[in-house]
């Protein structure tokens, strides 16, 4: 049964009606519900007919609010009225004769219909291409360090995919504001050029800075460009279930994380390095089109100016979404050194090359169910309860089964699944949970500032891993141990965020 129309509330104060609503006299659905204006936007509150809502004590208060106890228009507003309650503990209305949600901010939310799940299909599609290549920089790096740049060290061949990782979160201190002002189409079709760039180029390079400006560089931005407002896009179509439509999207990134990597395999040894990246090619581009077509926000698209465009990092006032970015910078310090290192360390203890190729699908197939698993439970039991079971799991992973593996098969296969479950949610789960911190149309800007401070460990985390292998003259335990110590320092950080948000006495608190 299709949901109900809901009546539509033009905003009047900013002069003229945004192209995307109908006219007043005209029912809307409720995928066609736009989200509130913004705080400098609006004068006057968005009410809920009280016919179609619960009788809830939060309903009538929105009702009843008179217009003065507004906040004031103000240029830095954004940063200071940001809410920090997590939305199980916040009065979001939800209307019992549809999905619709309405946050306490007043905007609304489809929370499903076919708008919405398409563009959740297109998130999909874009990360299975985007973050797909990112999830098999172990398969590129292991076939690289033992041919075409079998002369350099470990350490040197890992600074060319920690730029890579490094440039695609970092990139978004701009994408994200400019996804806030001029929503994604536009990005995503620059990324995607970037990135069929990149993966055709690739074919042909043989030298170390070919590698370095086709992967590090072009990859990385083009990655940056279709990650970042494929994310964020999802925020706009939901509030309460925001946490299982992230997580199915960012499955894409395990799917091609599977898909890539198999075929890498199979192709290496009958058509060469190059036929093998060009079939990777035409996968993409396939997902990238269906990508470009299915990705879009529901805000009316904003001016140019400092204030919607330049980042702002005053954000990091609120100790919350600090702890957070903290949190996350330390646990993508450690995710990426088992993704880089798995495949060389399967090589390096006697396995076939097949099967050292094959171990990172293995970890990647994990990795899909953690992304969509905890998504849909953070949603009900707490978006940073579920992150800080996950992120213990990993640390658990990397000291108890990756650390003392070894030549035993069953002991790294055994790692690879758990591992590949428990770190799915470093990617699916940490945008939900800044996303927890902040109001949605500044999610671009909150999401994008923290994962550039997160960028800068993407950039050093695989070259530090290299140089501890070779000090530790090739042996892995100096690597796994560095790995198990960055899981331990974003668990302590994310923990920390619950515990000034609850307090000590309340861990079982949904939050």
């Amino acid at each position: 049964m299709s949901p109900e129309p809901l009546p539509n509330t033009p905003n009047k104060a900013s002069g003229h009606e945004p192209s995307f609503f109908p006219s007043s006299h005209e029912p809307m659905t409720a995928n066609e519900l736009p989200l509130a204006p913004t705080d400098r936007e609006k004068s006057s509150s968005h009410v809920i007919d009280s016919e179609k809502q619960p009788e809830t004590e939060t309903a009538n208060e929105l009702a009843e609010q008179p217009p003065e106890q507004e906040l004031p228009p103000a240029e830095d507003d954004f940063h200071r009225t940001a809410s920090t309650v997590a939305p199980s503990h916040r009065s979001a209305q939800r209307d019992p004769m549809s999905r619709v949600t309405t946050d306490p901010e007043g905007n609304i939310y489809p929370e499903g219909g076919l708008q919405a799940w398409l563009v959740v299909l297109g998130s999909f599609l874009g990360m299975f291409a985007s973050l797909g290549l990112v999830n098999t920089i172990g398969t590129f790096q292991a076939y690289i360090e033992t041919h075409q740049l079998k002369d350099y060290s470990s350490g040197n061949v890992a600074w060319i995919f920690g730029m890579f990782a490094f440039l695609t979160f970092f990139c978004g201190v701009q994408i994200g504001p400019i996804f806030d002002a001029r929503g994604p189409r536009a990005l995503v079709f620059a990324g995607s050029i970037c990135e069929m760039a990149f993966i055709i180029l690739v074919g042909f390079c043989t030298e170390y800075w070919q590698f370095m400006l086709v992967i590090g560089v072009l990859g990385g931005v083009g990655a940056s460009l279709v990650f970042n407002p494929a994310i964020a896009a999802i925020g706009h179509f939901f509030y309460e279930r925001r946490g299982l439509a992230t997580g199915i999207a960012a499955t894409g990134g395990s799917i091609g994380g599977i898909v890539f990597p198999l075929t890498l395999e199979a192709l290496f040894p009958k058509v060469g390095w190059g036929w093998a990246t060009r079939v990777v090619a035409l996968i993409c581009l396939i997902s990238f089109g269906f990508a470009n077509l299915l990705i879009r926000s529901r805000l009316p698209q904003k001016p140019f100016s400092k204030e919607n465009i330049l980042p702002d990092f005053r954000i990091f006032s609120d100790v919350r979404f600090l702890l957070t970015t903290m949190s996350v910078f330390f646990i993508e310090w450690g995710l990426f050194i088992p993704l880089s290192f798995i495949s060389s360390y399967a090589l390096d203890q006697g396995f076939s090359t097949q099967f050292s190729y094959q171990i990172l699908a293995i970890l990647n197939a994990g990795s899909f169910f953690g992304r969509c698993l905890p998504g849909f439970f953070a949603d009900f039991l707490g978006r940073f309860n579920t992150l800080i079971v996950t992120v213990a799991l990993c640390l658990l992973c990397n000291a108890c089964l990756w650390l003392p593996a070894g030549s035993s098969l069953a002991l790294l296969v055994i790692f690879a699944l758990i591992f590949g479950f428990a770190s799915g949610s470093n990617i699916s789960l940490t945008p939900v949970c800044v996303g927890q911190l902040c109001k949605t149309e500044h999610y671009g800007r909150y999401y994008a500032t923290a994962y550039t401070v997160v960028s800068f460990g993407t950039l050093t985390g695989m070259p530090i891993a290299g140089e501890i292998l070779a000090r530790c003259n090739g042996k892995y335990w100096g690597l796994i141990a560095f790995t198990t110590v960055c899981y331990a320092f974003g668990l302590i950080c994310c923990t920390a965020v619950k515990v000034i948000e609850v307090g000590w006495r309340k861990p079982l608190a949904i939050y």
